[in-house]
């Protein structure tokens, strides 16, 4: 029986109501866009949400959480693996300046003192698990005229139920739903898995809220024939158990059963 994903039909319903209702509004990009002012999905974690009514690259979401992992801000790691999302943005050396990687592992304090968020996080997570402290936070107030593009996914929180399972909360400030959503919910999903299995946690609900939630009016088209699609039931994703947040690699991940519709290209607004 097809068991569409609970959060995708959300999201689905989420792209008519913007296409509906949204205001247009200018931006910091050529490109105006249908917009309206926050909007919440959410959903378990298992099955795994990767969206089936267009087709999501899941290669280039894992590699792009594994450079986020690894602290890296240069893009050379996803040109070798033929990743672009982030060329538009970096110099002609490769570098994006603090962005993500750098603030999840070495935020820098005014005493010029480094903090690996991601890290302690984790260490918190299995010494404290009720801790309402659980959270890493990109936006480095100090640090945003330096970065090639202030984070858009800027802070989220870990909640371990009494069932022993780990929620996780993404606050998105700016959502590009048609594009950047559905490469969001998978990635996050799939890194609370990753810090569940290091905490001898069970993956529990992911929850993604969006500020100014928006579709550029040249998606338009794009959106209308991915809400043409009926979704499928997801795929099912294996992680191959790793020590430490720093050892996991692309072969350790395993995707199965991933049915979807085809590719719907659109425009990325730089």
């Amino acid at each position: 029986m097809n068991q569409p994903h609970t959060i995708e039909l959300q999201y689905l319903k989420l792209l008519k109501q913007v296409l509906q209702t949204g205001e247009l509004r200018d931006n910091r990009t050529n490109t105006q866009t249908y917009s309206v002012f926050s909007a919440e999905l959410r959903g378990p974690i298992d099955p795994f949400p990767l969206f089936t009514s267009k087709k999501v690259a899941f290669n280039a979401m894992l590699h792009e959480l594994l450079w986020f992992i690894s602290g890296e801000t240069n893009i050379q790691y996803l040109k070798d693996h033929k990743v672009k999302i982030w060329d538009a943005w970096a110099d002609e050396d490769g570098n994006l300046g603090p962005v993500y990687g750098q603030q999840w592992r070495r935020w820098e304090d005014k005493d010029g003192n480094t903090h690996d968020q991601l890290g302690t996080l984790i260490q918190n997570i299995k010494q404290d698990p009720y801790s309402r402290r659980h959270i890493i936070n990109a936006w480095n107030v100090g640090e945003l005229n330096k970065m090639a593009l202030p984070p858009c996914h800027l802070l989220f929180q870990f909640y371990v139920t009494n069932e022993n399972k780990l929620n996780c909360k993404l606050f998105q400030r700016s959502a590009d739903l048609f594009l950047g959503v559905p490469f969001n919910i998978a990635s996050y999903s799939l890194l609370t898995m990753m810090i569940a299995q290091l905490c001898d946690l069970e993956p529990g609900e992911f929850v993604w809220t969006g500020t100014d939630v928006h579709i550029y009016k040249d998606h338009v088209n794009a959106v209308t024939q991915q809400l043409s699609h009926t979704p499928i039931t997801p795929p099912k994703l294996s992680i191959e158990p790793q020590s430490s947040i720093d050892t996991y690699r692309f072969e350790h991940f395993k995707l199965d059963d991933y049915q979807h519709h085809g590719i719907i290209k659109a425009p990325v607004a730089v």
